[in-house]
């Protein structure tokens, strides 16, 4: 996980605070409503069965974390966001549902107790648990999204930082042109790669192009430019193709249509 480390460890402590006391309270309303109606129960067992979905969601946190900074909500992206989580939500439901039915049937067999998550049959079990899971996991990503875009305090850029402004939905966004990556064309708009981020914002890779070809940037590929400063490595391919990994570890590709644009050292 590239960026900040309070990007992921406040968030993650703020879902272990929440969750406990939410195990807590659950657990105990179980009790109590047994109770209530004169049934006699395994106080351990309440807290057993929500621990176990606890752990799970503490342990999945951090991947939710990373989906909401990989697709954010941004203007003009809306379905590509909302398939995108629409999907997430069910992957971290089936792990949440089998590793919480795995956890309590071992936890549980230890003490003598049987216990049958799927009474009422697989998909009706899964559905039903899902409907909770997506609330959980709107949750969990609104206090990443949060937290990155509003507790955390901008960088601080230099006076004589050269600044390239990006219009990004209805926010202006400075950044120094020595944390841009490479620019990539992304439909209608651009994607501005920085280490800790992606900036999406409308116009066309060559106007960007003859805006930054005076600050470094060269074009490596038909729908992507990168910055020669922050280059680290370079890897020809035998099709003439090249590998150009970036300061970040990362690594794109650069068509050998533009190799020459790469022919001198960065």
């Amino acid at each position: 996980m590239s960026g900040d480390r309070r990007l992921w460890l406040w968030p993650w402590l703020a879902v272990i605070a929440i969750g406990l006391v939410n195990l807590f309270v659950n657990a105990t309303s179980d009790i109590l409503e047994a109770r209530s109606d004169g049934d006699t129960i395994n106080t351990a067992v309440p807290f057993i069965l929500e621990a176990t979905s606890y752990l799970l969601w503490i342990g999945l946190a951090p991947l939710i974390g990373l989906a909401i900074r990989r697709v954010p909500p941004r203007g003009g992206i809306y379905v590509r966001f909302t398939l995108f989580h629409f999907v997430m939500t069910v992957v971290i439901s089936l792990i949440h549902v089998g590793g919480m039915i795995l956890l309590r049937n071992v936890w549980l067999g230890a003490m003598g107790i049987r216990y049958d998550f799927f009474g009422d049959g697989v998909l009706l079990g899964f559905v039903y648990e899902w409907r909770k899971d997506v609330l959980s996991y709107a949750l969990v990503a609104s206090a990443y999204w949060a937290f990155e875009r509003f507790a955390v305090s901008p960088p601080i850029v230099l006076p004589d930082a050269s600044r390239i402004e990006l219009r990004e939905g209805n926010k202006a966004v400075f950044l120094a042109a020595r944390d841009i990556l490479f620019v990539e064309s992304a439909g209608n708009y651009v994607a501005f790669h920085t280490q800790q981020m992606e900036h999406l914002v409308r116009g066309t890779l060559a106007a960007w192009e003859a805006r930054l070809g005076g600050q470094g940037f060269v074009r490596v590929h038909r729908s992507r430019l990168v910055n020669r400063a922050r280059i680290g490595a370079l890897k020809p391919r035998a099709s003439g193709d090249v590998d150009i990994t970036l300061a970040d570890g990362r690594v794109i590709t650069g068509s050998r249509r533009y190799r020459d644009a790469l022919s001198t050292s960065p």
